[in-house]
């Protein structure tokens, strides 16, 4: 990733994850004139997705290049771009890396999205984002009107398996032991033509180099050529040990971004599994604006201080007479400082 020449000790705010809502942040900072630090471990989300889809403009494009373009706008603005693991916060705005370096900004905006876990089946990994896919508003357009399947990995796969059968007629739903489906639910997928079968998944066929099917542990095979499913998501290690997490593991933040933490704030599939990349984007947009709000409101705090001390010292010096040895006003307060004492 490209970098400017020397890295500031310190920045306006520094952002975890250069995604799309990572660099939007760092885009719209930029542009108001903050220093901005973005640290980035370089294992995006949609990797393995050989298009990015519902992008105006970026449709159909390969995120690698996606990113590739956003990186040299931000780093056109002054944007420092760093190759790095974060490995842990330090309340209330810094940053730890796994090459041992630490990074300190007034506000930190963690934009670091998830990690997929994929079901444990065989030949699982090699097909993630190929023709084992996950969003059909993503990739249901390329596989319309094929053989699909959807593995099922909670309840909400039946939802799934309805979205999933605007995209084709020949549907079937594969569903583990402990996966209930009530009889209002199975009664709507059998109306849509939707087949649903019990089984567990053991593994892929293949043909050609292209899905054929899902082996089940009893023998059985269930034709598809495309396979949707919803894996688990978490978040990487280290990041959320002063956080609060929601109940599927993601940051909690209220309605501006905040989280628990005094100046850390977060956006993007961190706080949203299912925020798409340009939804993404949008939310890292107004988040940068709200972020800028707050060191503006900072910037002003100190400038009254400042003008207030300089007012006082003045009128300290006539009532003296300038006679005499006197102590001197405190030092100012340094930004680090006067930042945390005028935390939100």
């Amino acid at each position: 990733m490209a970098t400017s020449q020397i890295l500031s000790e310190e920045y306006d705010v520094v952002i975890i994850g250069g995604g799309m809502a990572g660099l939007t942040a760092a885009l719209v900072l930029a542009r108001a004139l903050r220093r901005v630090l973005v640290i980035d471990a370089g294992s995006p989300r949609n990797a393995p997705a050989g298009h990015v889809h519902g992008f105006p403009t970026r449709d159909g494009v390969p995120p690698a290049e996606l990113l590739e373009l956003a990186r040299a706008e931000v780093a056109g603005y002054g944007v420092d771009l760093v190759d790095a693991t974060v490995t842990g916060l330090e309340p209330p705005a810094a940053v730890r890396t796994a090459d041992g370096r630490s990074f300190r900004g007034r506000q930190l905006i963690l934009a670091t999205g998830l990690r997929d876990v994929l079901p444990d089946v065989d030949g699982l990994d090699g097909r993630w984002g190929v023709d084992v896919l996950q969003c059909p508003y993503c990739h249901g357009y390329e596989v319309a009107g094929k053989v699909l399947a959807v593995l099922g990995t909670a309840r909400t796969s039946i939802q799934q398996a309805q979205l999933v059968r605007t995209f084709s007629e020949d549907v079937t739903l594969v569903l583990p032991g402990d996966i209930e489906l009530g009889e209002e639910d199975a009664g709507g997928l059998a109306a849509m033509g939707i087949r649903t079968l019990r089984g567990e998944v053991a593994g892929l066929a293949t043909e050609g180099g292209a899905l054929a099917g899902l082996v089940l542990a009893d023998g059985r095979t269930v034709p598809c050529e495309a396979l949707f499913l919803e894996p688990e998501a978490e978040l990487e290690p280290g990041l959320t040990e002063h956080l609060e997490l929601d109940g599927d593991g993601c940051i909690v933040t209220d309605e501006l971004g905040r989280t628990s933490q005094e100046r850390v704030w977060a956006v993007g599939n961190a706080t949203d599994p299912s925020a798409q990349v340009v939804a993404a984007a949008g939310d890292a947009y107004r988040l940068a604006v709200v972020v800028n709000a707050k060191l503006l409101e900072e910037d002003l705090g100190l400038a009254v201080a400042s003008a207030a001390d300089g007012a006082g010292e003045q009128d300290g010096a006539g009532e003296q007479g300038g006679a005499g040895e006197q102590d001197g006003p405190e030092e100012p307060a340094g930004l680090e400082e006067a930042a945390i004492r005028e935390a939100v």
